[in-house]
């Protein structure tokens, strides 16, 4: 098996994710532009032409390339499991610099910058094994400035799903524009709160206008998507009719003692892209 082959594999996979948002996002935004007028519709006009400009140069869409994040699902006979961790590390790297990638692994306590996007616990990757012998590998580069608008609620079980309900309009109503709305919302609701929060991320993984197979929580993901836009914050904060493009929801089982919400955004650049490895070595990123 041909490692550094692999590699460029990962650097593919993220060169997409970067460069390449995925359909459902585009066929969002473009609803979007359609309803809206005057500054919302001009914002929305721009982020359409910045993300063609970006698949046609094959350059990021976005200043902020993220915090490389992995979703990772290993079918349990594949031959080289071992060696996955540091091909996806190493495939890290040499999209740094072959993309190129903006630096963004600091330190918490030196300032430290790596310049590769790697160091500690980074790149984050969410492992998971599942029967076959392909791995099936999520990029999803996570940027700050939507990262920042993360909560979590250790509610009261007592305010029940309305509260629960309550406190993501209120959160996302708080973010306003710091996002960089129109946004997609990922909610995990129950589990302990590490789990709240695993799910909210896991949420975003969705695409956008897929709705959660449970049909309550699916009415629930469609009045939250009403909710937050009635808002009228608007694209890039500026005022409008699309403040989330999606909300997504998981659930877990809770402790009787515990609610707890977590609740992820993702910014318009709603960037994902997925790749298969063969037990062969052969791969491809779609």
């Amino acid at each position: 098996m041909n490692f550094e082959d692999i590699e460029n594999g990962i650097v593919e996979l993220i060169r997409k994710a970067e460069t390449d948002l995925p359909k459902d996002v585009i066929d969002s935004l473009k609803k979007a532009y359609e309803i809206e007028e005057g500054v919302a519709k001009t914002q929305i006009d721009a982020i359409l032409t910045n993300i063609d400009l970006a698949k046609k140069s094959k350059r990021p869409m976005c200043q902020d390339t993220g915090i490389q994040t992995f979703f990772v699902t290993i079918g349990i006979d594949f031959p080289h499991i071992d060696k996955l961790k540091e091909i996806i590390l190493n495939g890290v790297k040499k999209a740094t610099k072959e993309i190129p990638l903006r630096p963004n692994t600091v330190d918490p306590f030196t300032g430290e910058n790596h310049k590769d996007n790697t160091g500690f616990q980074i790149p984050y990757v969410t492992w998971e094994f599942s029967d076959g012998s392909d791995v099936k590998i999520t990029a999803f580069p996570k940027g700050g400035g939507s990262e920042n608008m993360s909560k979590l609620g250790m509610l009261k079980p007592g305010v029940g799903i309305d509260g629960a309900k309550d406190f993501v309009v209120e959160e996302m109503i708080k973010a306003a524009g710091n996002p960089c709305p129109p946004t997609v919302v990922g909610v995990g609701i129950g589990g302990g709160a590490d789990l709240a929060m695993k799910l909210g991320k896991k949420a975003l993984l969705r695409p956008v206008g897929e709705r959660n197979t449970d049909k309550t929580i699916a009415k629930i993901e469609e009045e939250l998507i009403k909710r937050i836009n009635k808002s009228g914050i608007g694209p890039m904060g500026l005022g409008g009719k699309t403040t989330v493009l999606d909300v997504h929801i998981e659930k877990a089982h809770r402790h009787p003692a515990s609610l707890p919400v977590g609740i992820a955004v993702q910014c318009w650049a709603d960037r994902r892209a997925h790749m298969i490895i063969h037990s062969d070595g052969t791969w491809e990123v779609k």
